[in-house]
């Protein structure tokens, strides 16, 4: 089935002039979008103040006869404060602008420019064109905040037979940025990384009708194409031949069988002691929960039960265009949770690669059986510096952390505040879980190593079952259940499947130091 024509992101574009320049204004034709700010004066909470460029804004409002002090009258009568995301909007009905957009900033963290750009590309969807001089209050990282939010929140998907039901902004144009050529080089850096959340996003949302584990593997095979990434493919003969019984086993009582995919970067003359980084992703493209089936509403949304693969996949795409300087393999373990005579049973034993058995109790915790097969081939094949697993895993996850926040799992401390720190700076948030070894024993089961569902803590048993397979190697689990929709438009989320994680392991990955060099090397 073909896939309909998609919506794009606004194509994104530099200019060092101010708004003042008229041939900044010209350059859109269009809208018009400057900062607004909360008052440093505590005496009037009310008030607000307007941030570069409300000069010509000022004057051009002027030439529609429209004063400065109907500006503030508008903010007031909309309840502006200046906070982070706010749009108060003032239609013109002659010239070449034809609306000045007043974005509230709250306090020019990175965080708020990236609601205020998601803020603005939303309200400018279905239009041609917006300058903006919001760029103007962005250190470095609230630039590429800012971009984040102008992508993002640009975001769409649909299967409609008419087409998409409104289009993003054609074009956003910065001005006011400072007159650096590193901002050029942060806009490629900032819209690759953009770029990957939109694939991780759009990948979540096909339909699984369309998105088996072959289609998954074919989305591999155009990645590896189009980036000169090496490419691995294992079909179900060959993963019962070597020993992948959690992927075999998940996916035999499928009319769609299963697949691991294996995409390796290299940084083009990387020495040989350069750090590999192995990132293993969940590629559950439908699950039904099994036997253990879900209740009906539980399964409505089990198209994107295959978010860690394609976050996984998304990074892989965009690795050569920020230069990472570490050596990445993707792993995705692919496979459809079904039922049928074939289907895994309550009771049933798996035998992973490696030796390690699973005793199935629920057929329904089935994402932790397919990890842990290429958990444990990594750690034999790859000789990784450090592993990171993502996974829409458990529910348990969403009850202790709601839907803006992720969880993480990891055997070294500096890992998982790594892994935090750079979903801070990403806007997709970290809250670290412990692997509380107080509950392992909950696993022990009567006939096999392990038992795949020993109950609650939910996410933490989820995380100790898969602990053994990494064999001491530095790993951390994100258990991104919680975070794998959002369930309404919320600045640069938009309803449905969130692709959460693909930002924040790029920001992890450039920097090109996985785990602090010593510890790394012991």
């Amino acid at each position: 089935m073909a896939l309909p024509s998609q919506v794009n992101p606004p194509q994104i574009g530099l200019r060092e002039a101010s708004l003042v320049d008229p041939a900044a204004r010209r350059a859109v034709a269009g809208t018009l979008a400057i900062p607004v700010l909360p008052t440093a004066d505590d005496d009037d909470a009310s008030a607000v103040v307007l941030g570069p460029g409300s000069a010509v804004v000022l004057d051009l409002l002027a030439e529609h006869e429209v004063g400065a002090e109907q500006v503030f009258a508008a903010l007031e009568a909309a309840r502006a404060r200046g906070t982070a995301g706010e749009i108060t909007a003032l239609p013109l009905h002659r010239g070449v602008v034809d609306e000045v957009v007043l974005v509230g900033v709250g306090e020019a963290r990175p965080g708020d420019l990236r609601r205020a750009g998601a803020a603005l590309v939303r309200h400018t969807r279905d239009r041609e064109a917006v300058a903006t001089s919001l760029a103007a209050l962005a250190d470095p990282e609230g630039f590429r905040a800012l971009v984040d939010g102008l992508v993002l929140g640009s975001f769409g998907f649909h299967w409609r037979s008419q087409g998409p039901q409104h289009q993003p902004v054609g074009r956003v144009v910065l001005t006011d940025v400072p007159d650096d050529p590193a901002y050029a080089d942060l806009l490629d850096r900032a819209t690759a990384v953009a770029g990957a959340g939109w694939l991780s996003r759009t990948l979540a949302l096909m339909p699984s009708n369309v998105k088996d584990p072959q289609w998954l593997a074919e989305q591999a095979e155009h990645v590896a194409a189009r980036r000169g990434l090496e490419l691995e493919l294992w079909d179900e003969t060959r993963l019962r031949a070597e020993g992948f019984g959690g992927i075999a086993g998940v996916g035999q009582a499928s009319d769609s069988p299963p697949r691991l995919i294996r995409l390796s970067y290299t940084p083009p003359g990387a020495p040989r002691d350069v750090p590999h980084v192995v990132l293993v992703g969940k590629g559950i493209t439908f699950d039904t929960g099994g036997l253990s089936i879900k209740p009906a509403d539980a399964m409505a949304n089990m198209k994107r039960d295959m978010t860690g693969g394609g976050v996984v996949l998304a990074v892989l795409d965009a690795l050569s265009a920020l230069q990472c300087p570490v050596r990445v393999t993707g792993l995705i373990a692919a496979a459809e949770n079904s039922i049928s005579g074939s289907a895994l049973r309550p009771g049933d034993v798996v035998r992973h690669y490696g030796g390690r058995t699973s005793e199935v109790t629920n057929t329904d915790a089935e994402g932790r059986l397919v990890l842990a097969d290429a958990l444990a081939y990594a750690v034999d094949r790859l000789a990784p510096t450090v592993i990171v697993d993502v996974a829409t895993l458990t529910g348990a996850m969403k009850v202790a952390l709601g839907q803006r926040t992720g969880g993480v799992f990891a055997n070294r401390d500096d890992l998982a505040e790594r892994l935090r720190a750079a979903g801070d700076a990403a806007g997709e948030p970290l809250w670290r879980m412990p692997l509380a070894q107080e509950y392992a024993e909950l696993l022990d089961s009567a006939v096999a190593d392990a038992d795949n569902a020993p109950g609650g803590p939910g996410a933490i048993t989820a995380a100790l079952f898969l602990e053994p397979f990494v064999a001491g190697v530095p790993w951390a689990h994100l258990d991104i259940a919680s975070v794998g929709d959002s369930p309404v438009d919320a600045y640069e989320w938009t309803a449905g499947a969130t692709g959460f994680g693909a930002r924040l392991l790029l920001r992890w990955l450039e920097q090109g130091d996985p785990l602090p060099s010593a510890e790394a090397s012991a």
